[in-house]
């Protein structure tokens, strides 16, 4: 899969924030992503989540959105040393799609449509700590940044919130995203500065 990765400009004054080590901030919000990007209608969008025995627990956008959502301010950091500080999400949390999933998984492989994936414990999107996100800012996702809908999970670096979200495994035993399997952390920590495989 080809990597894209359009230019951008960070500044390097940061405004009082704590940033991760490494990290720098910007006040864009830069565009990076493995492949094109794939335009998915309202219409056709639909969600999953599949547990180990197969079971299989699907949402549409209608369904989504009859959800109840939540309004995150998150911070972003980026593996690629950007940071973005106080971003607008609105999204349904994890832990209501979760809420009637029946599992033994400790981990979870997201998948996105263009075929793009992500591992992490599942532990990781319990908890208040990650949202199906379909507004940024008061708008619309816009498809660049992951609409119709993303995952969000701001306290990892930014390669665990799959953009163009479509579904979710979970698993017994851990198993490397597109990224993981190339080198990159499994878990991604920026306070931890886990960029890749060893850090």
């Amino acid at each position: 899969m080809p990597i894209i990765s359009r230019g951008f400009h960070g500044r390097r004054p940061t405004s009082g924030n704590t940033l991760p080590p490494g990290q720098y901030e910007t006040f864009d919000f830069p565009v990076m992503s493995a492949g094109p990007t794939p335009r998915i209608t309202r219409d056709d969008w639909e969600f999953t989540v599949t547990t180990e025995d197969g079971t299989r627990h699907r949402w549409d956008w209608a369904e989504l959105m009859a959800l109840p959502a939540e309004t995150p301010t998150v911070d972003l950091h980026c593996v690629t040393k950007w940071s973005k500080f106080g971003t607008h999400w609105r999204g349904v949390s994890l832990d209501v799609l979760l809420a009637d999933v029946e599992t033994a998984a400790e981990y979870a492989l997201v998948h996105s449509y263009g075929g793009y994936t992500t591992n992490l414990p599942l532990e990781d999107l319990l908890d208040g700590q990650a949202w199906i996100a379909h507004e940024y800012d008061g708008d619309e996702l816009a498809p660049e940044h992951g609409g119709p809908a993303r995952l969000l999970v701001p306290h990892l670096y930014l390669w665990k919130s799959a953009k163009w979200v479509r579904g979710i495994r979970l698993l017994l035993d851990d198993e490397p995203g597109f990224w993981e399997s190339v080198g990159y952390h499994d878990y991604g920590d920026p306070w931890r500065e886990q960029r890749y495989q060893g850090d």
